[in-house]
């Protein structure tokens, strides 16, 4: 199969990040990786044409390791789609609410689902992802032990669903970005568009207010700000920002000739199209 038709992501079949690659690109073959490293891998040698990458849940925060790699993988995010995480309490046929004692899954899913966990005593065991979790328990054909999974892993694992949405918040949602060798902006004045990119200030009182001020004397509206320390330096602070607009806009334009003045590194990372979720925040 050719690889343009590939798109990858980590975890196992079944996992979150497959239900949306699934969503959003029904033709083409999603490729499980064992890791974010060999998914950015899998893209970076063309194995795979783009990747699916979890970057922040609105629970749990941002998804560990995923800032870091972005800046020095060499793709570029060239569109966002957001997920409603739907769980479910997972075991082999024959279990029940009443014979499980440990419950399995993803460090983030466990701590998404306090409650049934506590209402039923259970003893939470991490696993690498969901869907891995769903297979663990599977194979263990144990009924003492349950998974928390999305429900597709149920289907592909042959799991009985012992409990349906059992996430503490029914605002939980994950935002995802797809990932590119080449970078595909989007047009400018075609919709609402995001811009990512990353800064390094210069090592100078009030750099990152000074740096910041020409968004704000533009009107433009800054969506995330994050900051990391480069290669364990603690005066080196590299930040990961994503704003409202197109870099071709005045406004934007403006601010981000006025960013280079306070900085000593900016890079684009992506100019894409809005998911329509956002417009839907309060």
């Amino acid at each position: 199969m050719s690889t343009k038709s590939r798109i990858a992501y980590q975890g196992e079949p079944g996992a979150n990040s497959h239900i949306v690659a699934k969503e959003h690109y029904p033709d083409w073959k999603a490729l499980p990786c064992a890791s974010f490293e060999d998914v950015f891998a899998a893209v970076a040698a063309g194995d795979a044409e783009l990747a699916m990458i979890p970057i922040d849940n609105s629970i749990a925060g941002r998804v560990a390791d995923i800032h870091h790699f972005l800046p020095t993988s060499g793709l570029h995010i060239i569109g966002e789609h957001f997920l409603r995480i739907q769980f479910s309490l997972l075991g082999v046929p024959g279990a029940s609410l009443d014979t499980i004692k440990t419950v399995h899954s993803h460090v983030h899913a466990l701590g998404q689902c306090r409650k049934i966990i506590k209402q039923y005593g259970l003893t939470p065991i991490i696993s690498g992802d969901t869907a891995g979790a769903a297979r663990e328990i599977a194979d263990a054909a144990d009924p003492s032990q349950a998974a928390i999974s999305p429900p597709l892993a149920a289907e592909i694992y042959g799991l009985d669903v012992l409990a349906s949405d059992i996430e503490d918040e029914d605002h939980n949602t994950t935002r995802f970005v797809v990932l590119s060798r080449e970078p595909r902006r989007a047009p400018a004045g075609n919709g609402p568009t995001v811009t990512s990119f990353i800064f390094n200030v210069r090592n100078l009182p009030a750099a990152l207010y000074k740096a910041l001020g020409g968004f704000a004397t533009n009107g433009v509206n800054m969506t995330k700000l994050e900051s990391y320390m480069v290669d364990g330096w603690f005066t080196a602070t590299q930040f990961l920002a994503e704003v409202d607009g197109h870099p071709d806009d005045p406004a934007l334009a403006r601010a981000l000739e006025e960013l280079t003045f306070f900085t000593t590194e900016v890079k684009i990372l992506g100019v894409y199209p809005a998911d329509p979720f956002r417009s839907l925040a309060p």
